[in-house]
């Protein structure tokens, strides 16, 4: 009988959970916990499968549009933010709103209304659908052009060179986004950005810490649901390191025969899905052959975000 081969496990940190999806889901867990559902939420909270089944077990309710909400209803916005139109939707509505916006995607809100209105047209980075991006394009559509890649880059015209700002998803992979905007200024040589980047330090740190880890890695696994746009990201990047790699919503989804000849096994987490789920995809790979757990820490998180003033009084 053949031994069972042994693999090392190499666990990316930072990974998982970020400071605004924590707050995100800790204004929906009070809301609950203080009134009982239902509680509206536009739009899921943050964009993992797990956390929203939690929350509708406890009495949140997800909704596409406001419309879907009867009238004097609690309704929170999600992470990914807002459009103004929306915001107007609401209060027309009547509606007791809760904002779980993250704060660095208000930011880059508050960079398109600035550059919008200093008369700039504004280059946003970014992937068309994705609720982020609809909220910020929302705050200057006028205004504002959405490029999405290199390709898009080199031909997107403006009314005026000279007059021309950039701003990124908060979600995006860093490289890509560097080459977009090398190519925005040459084309555009007074375009003006940000004057810290729009990038979200959970997205390049998670990207980093995949980065310390991929190329020992035979295999990567990376925890979190499809839809997550800086979970895409990561797969991307190790896919790109010529690593094979799987994005997997949880344990259940590991496929022994992924295992067969890998000796290292790299494992990351998008920053929308909760830590627990990494423990659960170790214990089974655990149960897959003898492991050693060893991780490479890249950076130290220590961002917190102050719930809104609404909250204050829950």
């Amino acid at each position: 009988m053949s031994e069972v081969q042994s693999r090392t496990v190499l666990l990316a940190a930072p990974r998982a959970f970020c400071a605004g999806v924590e707050r995100a889901i800790e204004i929906v867990e009070r809301l609950l916990a203080a009134r009982g559902g239902p509680i509206h939420v536009r739009k899921q909270i943050v964009h993992n499968a797990h956390v929203v089944a939690e929350l509708e077990k406890r009495g949140a309710v997800f909704v596409d549009e406001l419309d879907e909400v009867p009238a004097g209803a609690t309704v929170v916005f999600s992470a990914h933010g807002v459009s103004p139109a929306v915001r107007a939707e609401a209060a027309r509505r009547g509606f007791e709103v809760f904002d779980a916006t993250c704060p660095l995607v208000s930011k880059v809100h508050a960079e398109a209304r600035r550059y919008a209105d200093r008369g700039d047209t504004v280059l946003l980075i970014g992937h068309a659908g994705h609720e982020e991006i609809d909220g910020t394009l929302g705050e200057a559509p006028r205004q504002t052009v959405l490029v999405q890649s290199v390709a898009e880059a080199h031909t997107v015209e403006v009314p005026d060179p000279d007059r021309v700002s950039y701003l990124t998803q908060t979600t995006l992979a860093v490289d890509e986004t560097a080459e977009i905007v090398d190519v925005l200024r040459q084309r555009f040589p007074t375009l003006r950005g940000p004057g810290s980047a729009d990038i979200c330090y959970a997205s390049t740190n998670r990207q980093a810490a995949l980065r310390a880890i991929a190329d020992e890695s035979d295999l990567v696994l990376v925890v979190g649901s499809t839809n997550s746009s800086n979970t895409r990201r990561l797969v991307e990047l190790a896919r790109g390191r010529d690593r094979a790699a799987y994005l997997i919503e949880d344990a259940d989804a590991i496929r022994p025969g992924w295992l067969d000849a890998v000796a290292v096994v790299g494992v990351t987490a998008g920053a929308s899905a909760p830590p627990y789920l990494v423990k659960e995809v170790v214990d089974a790979l655990s149960e897959l052959g003898p492991i050693t757990v060893a991780e490479r820490e890249v950076a130290q998180e220590t961002v917190e975000f102050t719930m809104p003033g609404a909250m204050r009084s829950l």
